[in-house]
């Protein structure tokens, strides 16, 4: 989802560059600027406010707390009501990557060899009551979002393994009522934070963009229902939410462009619909009816088809890469899948070819054979294992083979997708196809997105008591780097009973210790061959079948400005500034 810079370059180009944050920069003036226009520049670069900018989804997300949320999407749009202590500049494509401080007025101080991290907070920045942010709401931020996994279980827990008091034990808030709370976050006065690692993390900066960093005042927490009221920092608050429908916000009285130099407050509202049909959130971008796909996944087969086939149309298309892979992860601790040769049977029977035809084609992507996407810091080409054809027909003359030698003759298991994205259930419906052939009988058991990682895709009980053997995903990194990318997807201390997103459950103690020791090297060029060599490792284990390089194919609303798409986010729109003609 994003590629990685060194910190020195992002300290060098933070100090340069703070004044020119934001949506100001160069870009076409023209909605139509062409296919592609919005990968390349901000199109229809304005500063024209008012007017009611809408978005649409099909689903909703599970949460749209800052500190239970792990969708690249709810990232992008939480950043409108929730500043994190760092966050990524509008920019297209990797330019989208570069890291800036938000509510941090500088970047992080490291110190102990990396292991101790200093903030300053910005002065003056305060909610929408009034009432000023400190130092204490980003520790209370943390410690709820990573401590108290029985109540917020959807977000990554980075923080969780790297901030471990000396005793040990704590935890979260909703159970220790100490007031010093998390002794491994110090706050020496109300505008400095200070996190101690337990190791040193080269890459601490990119890791504090997530939202889990955003200040939540602890006499407003209301744990898991926080989602239906968040105390807004950034240029717009909430107005209402009506769980499953639509949320509304409305400009922030308490926002002031003097201490945040990225946000403006253009619209006077932001209307997001949710559980509207793909079809519909399509017609609705073409007639102007919506602005904005808040998923960022693209526009269905149906209306693809048609944009490609109208000149007119596709000008106002862009198919971008944002660092994202499709893949089935394959169920380490599911039988027949705990058997290695049963793992590559399916690497070189599931036919990718025919999965990228169901997904939509090469325009969503080319076909994958590792871990890393292409576009991603650390990538290094190799496939571990090749298909070849027959005319049309994959040859399975190695799945087979494998397969033998696995001995599990013809077995059955579940492969799980989510209901609400048709690409996803096609894809698994290709797959269930290719593994017939050699033996291996697969249903689909589908859910919807809001409760796919909580309930159902990952969680450990739920996949053995149903045996879930195969898993559809699709991946994007949590900060632009080989480990963003990585940890959180084969890092053994990645599992967890709820929320989980290590799918295939892999808890290889090389791999481990290889994303270890490179996150606390602070020479780049060796983290990044070190991302090469997991990225080698965990083909070796066949752990999962990368499928598709994801591209996604999205329409330019004409009636959207300052619209760019940005590797920052998975290529989908940057949400920071997005304006609505009127």
């Amino acid at each position: 989802m994003r590629r990685s810079l060194p910190v020195a370059t992002v300290a060098a180009i933070t100090s340069a560059g703070l004044l020119l944050a934001g949506c100001s920069g160069k870009g076409s003036s023209d909605s139509s600027a062409g296919a592609n226009a919005a990968t390349k520049g901000i199109v229809n670069a304005s500063d024209e406010k008012g007017g009611t900018l809408t978005y649409a989804m099909s689903d909703a997300p599970e949460s749209f707390d800052p500190g239970n949320t792990y969708y690249a999407f709810v990232y992008n749009f939480s950043r409108l009501y929730a500043r994190p202590l760092t966050t990524f500049k509008p920019g297209a494509g990797t330019k989208g990557n570069q890291l800036v401080p938000d509510l941090a007025e500088s970047m992080g101080k490291p110190s102990d060899g990396g292991k101790t991290w200093t903030y300053k907070l910005r002065k003056g920045v305060t909610y929408e009551d009034g009432t000023p942010v400190t130092s204490q709401d980003v520790k209370y931020a943390v410690e709820r979002s990573n401590f108290a996994r029985d109540t917020l279980s959807l977000g990554p827990n980075y923080f969780q393994h790297l901030l471990v008091d000396n005793e040990g034990g704590y935890k979260g808030p909703y159970k220790d009522k100490s007031k010093e709370g998390l002794k491994s976050i110090e706050t020496p006065d109300e505008q400095t934070i200070v996190f101690h690692l337990n190791k040193p993390f080269a890459e601490f900066d990119y890791l504090v963009s997530a939202p889990q960093t955003a200040p939540v005042p602890q006499a407003k927490d209301k744990g898991a229902d926080y989602t239906k009221a968040v105390v807004s920092t950034g240029s717009y608050k909430f107005e209402s939410y009506q769980e499953g429908k639509r949320l509304t916000l409305v400009r922030n009285p308490k926002w002031s462009a003097k201490t945040d130099p990225l946000r403006k407050q253009l619209p006077d509202k932001i209307v997001l619909n949710l559980k509207v049909a793909q079809s519909t959130i399509d017609k609705d971008l073409q007639a102007g009816n919506t602005q904005i796909d808040m998923a960022g996944r693209g526009v269905d087969g149906q209306t693809q088809a048609q944009l490609l086939t109208d000149p007119a149309q596709k000008s106002n298309t862009d198919n971008a890469l944002g660092q994202r892979l499709v893949y089935t992860a394959i169920n380490t601790k599911q039988a027949p899948f705990d058997n290695i040769e049963c793992r590559k049977a399916v690497e070189f029977a599931i036919d990718k070819k025919a999965v990228q035809t169901a997904l939509g084609g090469p325009i969503r992507g080319d076909i994958a054979s590792t871990v890393l996407p292409t576009d991603l810091a650390g990538y290094q080409k190799f496939d571990l294992y090749p298909q070849k054809y027959n005319g049309d027909n994959l040859d399975l003359t190695e799945a087979k083979k494998h397969w033998d030698k696995c001995g599990a003759g013809n077995v059955s298991t579940t492969i799980l997708a989510r209901n609400d994205r048709q690409d996803e259930i096609d894809a698994a419906t290709s797959v269930i196809g290719s593994l017939k052939k050699i033996g291996i009988n697969a249903k689909i058991q589908s859910y919807p997105t809001s409760k796919y990682f909580s309930d159902y895709a990952g969680v450990p009980e739920f996949d053995k008591t149903n045996n879930v053997g195969l898993i559809m995903m699709q991946w994007g990194s949590d900060f632009p780097t080989g480990y963003g990318y990585l940890q959180q997807i084969l890092h053994g201390k990645a599992i967890s009973q709820s929320g989980n997103t290590n799918l295939s459950q892999l808890d290889d103690p090389e791999i481990n210790d290889l994303l270890d020791n490179a996150i606390a090297n602070t020479d780049q060029s060796a983290r990044e061959k070190a991302y090469g060599e997991i990225d080698r490792k965990a083909m070796e284990q066949a752990a999962l079948v990368p499928l598709t390089y994801f591209k996604v194919l999205m329409y330019r609303s004409p009636k959207a400005t300052n619209l760019v798409s940005t590797s920052a986010y998975s290529g989908e729109y940057d949400y920071l500034n997005i304006g609505v003609k009127k």
